[in-house]
């Protein structure tokens, strides 16, 4: 295998440096904006809840848009455009974000943002098997995830800076935010126009017009994943584990906060674990190369159970760096492979309408995880018994990506 990257191969990498900004925004800056905004007017456990249902709120949104558009943009020549509609709003979504001083619709035009967000994922990650060939996929994969973890640092360092130092420059805080955030939004944005201007759609399905024809074409796909018994356990699988991981990711910043920890060390330890997630998923890659994909995401799944337990009975901040590094760890890889086990799996000229099916169970969704936690934190009033119980998800994740690779050793 020639493991030297394609131009196209490298842009397509280089929008996961760009997309990553907005993720890091999510689990570090935005929460504690959202915190800051709603101190005084919900107690600490309602504020925990109320984060989680707005990230369960944008799922839907890219639950219900995913797939839609997923669908559509199977039609040749469709994807590209989708694609960079999808950049633009998200990235001036992201933009607007520091001008609202209210706590409610902040939190509205945050999930809009991240729901539209979500769909460039979607038509992203479908755009991998035009890319790339089957045999680099896990390679190409890992480097987009590496690569946009470390370079998410660069506008976020921008941004603590701008935050943390602002009086010393003659800014107010109100104006540093909205830099950091117009920053933040330029990089995600910019970082798609190589990849806008030079992607060619490779696969594509017959030109559908009619919405009713869209539908149709939905529930028959639903229809094969429900035959195909490998594709059909990977995602019931994906759906626990994938969930179970991006809560943390997403709830991390609101657990500490709630906690009572401090919110500069919080944004720190979240630093570091993007640092440590570049060079890990990298590692990963090159292990994939010698170990099956699917025994490496089973390790990553069990290490993701020890960390959801290990979150029970955190209450000091070196506990949390020592949870950031740990979840760094396995960060990327469980992403990367994630997206390139899927990719190998499926029919490559409907790509739009199985990656819109993924994102729903996958990235940035984590439907069952934030609600679980929020619930359970609501109810109970512990933040600690609402994290933990993600250690149950990740276990029918492991049990039920078993049976998964017994049908992919039947089908072989």
């Amino acid at each position: 295998m020639n493991n030297k990257m394609t131009k196209l191969e490298k842009q397509w990498i280089l929008y996961d440096v760009g997309n990553s900004a907005f993720s890091l925004l999510i689990a570090t800056i935005i929460p504690i904006v959202f915190n800051n905004l709603a101190k005084g007017e919900l107690s600490e456990d309602v504020y925990f809840a109320y984060w989680g249902y707005a990230v369960t709120a944008a799922t839907v949104g890219v639950a219900i848009l995913g797939p839609i558009i997923g669908a559509i943009s199977d039609r040749p020549n469709t994807r590209a455009k989708f694609f960079g509609w999808s950049v633009a709003i998200g990235a001036l979504g992201c933009a607007l974000l520091p001008f609202f001083n209210n706590w409610l619709p902040f939190l509205i035009v945050f999930v809009l943002t991240k729901s539209i967000y979500n769909v460039s994922l979607v038509l992203y990650d479908s755009m991998l098997t035009d890319v790339t060939t089957p045999e680099k996929m896990d390679m190409v994969s890992s480097h987009g995830y590496a690569w946009g973890y470390v370079g998410s640092t660069i506008p976020f360092v921008i941004s603590l800076g701008l935050m943390l130092f602002y009086e010393s420059i003659g800014l107010t805080l109100p104006v540093a935010l909205i830099i950091a955030f117009v920053v933040n939004a330029l990089w995600w944005g910019l970082s798609a126009v190589p990849l806008m201007k030079n992607y060619k759609q490779v696969h594509s399905t017959p030109n559908v017009q009619s919405t009713k024809a869209i539908f149709s074409q939905l529930f028959e796909t639903l229809r094969e994943i429900r035959r195909n018994k490998h594709i059909f356990y990977y995602l019931i699988s994906f759906v626990f584990f994938i969930d179970g991981v991006y809560t943390i990711i997403n709830m991390a910043t609101a657990y500490g906060t709630a906690l009572g920890l401090s919110q500069n060390s919080l944004i720190l330890a979240l630093l570091a674990t993007q640092l440590v997630a570049f060079p890990c998923a990298l590692i990963f890659s090159k292990i994939s190369k010698k170990y099956p994909t699917g025994l490496l995401i089973k390790e990553c799944i069990a290490a993701y159970g020890c960390v959801s337990l290990f979150a029970i009975q955190l209450d000091q901040e070196w506990e949390f760096w020592m949870l950031a590094i740990f979840v760094g760890m396995f960060q990327g890889a469980i992403q990367a492979l994630s997206r390139s086990y899927f990719a190998k799996i499926i029919p490559p000229q409907k790509t739009g309408e199985y990656f819109g099916i993924f994102d729903i169970c996958g990235k940035g969704a984590s439907i069952i995880g934030t609600l679980t936690v929020s619930l359970i934190s609501q109810i109970t009033g512990s933040q600690q018994l609402a994290v933990g119980a993600l250690s149950i998800m990740f276990f029918i994740g492991y049990v039920v990506f078993g049976y998964c690779e017994k049908f992919a050793k039947h089908t072989a």
